[in-house]
């Protein structure tokens, strides 16, 4: 009701700000995005996995043997050398590293000659996370040089570090090649997003602690507890990552550590 009196008008003091510029209270530890992306390459990263099968096709067919599509699924996502011995059982007469190296080059003339098979959505990501300044690494247990291929080709410098098979005494679904990757770039694995696309890689990864982004490609994955399972990166963002890794990591989150002081899971 209207008193005849003129109320004080309020002082712009009292007044909330139209911007919403007030003081509100932030945690950065819950807005942070992951310490690093860690990069599994043949099958997330590049569709590789048809160039080892025609290279293991015909290997395995010099030397007088038959290679099926079959056999070939059993290789996905394993060590080179583990792959060599079974080759050998299949009757190829060369020694593990020869059979290795073999591979690896017949793999790398096809990658000069066809071109790089990029997964869907996986050199968009890359690129998104490069500009942002994300630590990357890849990592592989192809040879070093083929990894060093695949990162030339990339079209800019992606990673930080590169982990490859020749480089760690145990293969995927053991966690060294992981382990070592984060080891190298400064930070705690359980602060890592690992993206990986097969049963041993995601195996390793998730034994490294690294909250864990498993993209099926060749060979299905069942979903778990233990891992975030999607059908393709297509649409994946630094975002989506972050809320990932976040919804991974509340109780780290709301006790962050520095790198110095983490401890390896």
């Amino acid at each position: 009701m209207y008193s005849g009196r003129r109320d004080r008008a309020a002082s712009f003091k009292d007044r909330p700000c139209p911007l919403n510029l007030n003081p509100v209270t932030v945690n950065p530890a819950t807005s942070a995005p992951p310490a690093a992306v860690l990069w599994d390459m043949d099958g997330t990263l590049v569709d590789t996995e048809p160039y080892w099968m025609r290279a293991e096709h015909e290997l395995v067919e010099s030397f007088g043997g038959v290679w099926t599509h079959t056999d070939a699924m059993l290789l996905v996502g394993s060590g080179l050398l583990g792959s060599a011995a079974i080759l050998q059982n299949r009757g190829v007469g060369l020694s593990a590293e020869e059979i290795v190296n073999t591979l690896t080059t017949r793999v790398q003339e096809q990658l000069a000659s066809a071109g790089v098979p990029w997964r869907p959505g996986a050199h968009e990501l890359l690129s998104e996370l490069h500009d942002a300044g994300m630590p990357m690494a890849l990592v592989t247990m192809s040879e070093q040089r083929m990894a060093r291929q695949i990162a030339s080709i990339v079209g800019f410098d992606a990673f930080t570090t590169i982990i490859s098979g020749d480089m760690v005494q145990e293969s995927k679904p053991h966690p060294e090649a992981y382990l070592t990757a984060a080891d190298t770039l400064g930070v705690d694995p359980v602060h890592c997003v690992a993206i990986e696309d097969s049963l041993p890689g995601v195996a390793a990864a998730v034994a490294s602690g690294a909250v864990v982004l498993a993209v099926p490609h060749m060979v299905p994955i069942e979903p778990s507890e233990h891992y975030t399972r999607l059908d393709t990166l297509t649409g994946s963002t630094l975002a989506s990552l972050t809320e990932l890794y976040r919804s991974r990591r509340p109780a780290l989150l709301s006790h962050p550590t520095t790198p110095k002081d983490a401890t390896r899971a």
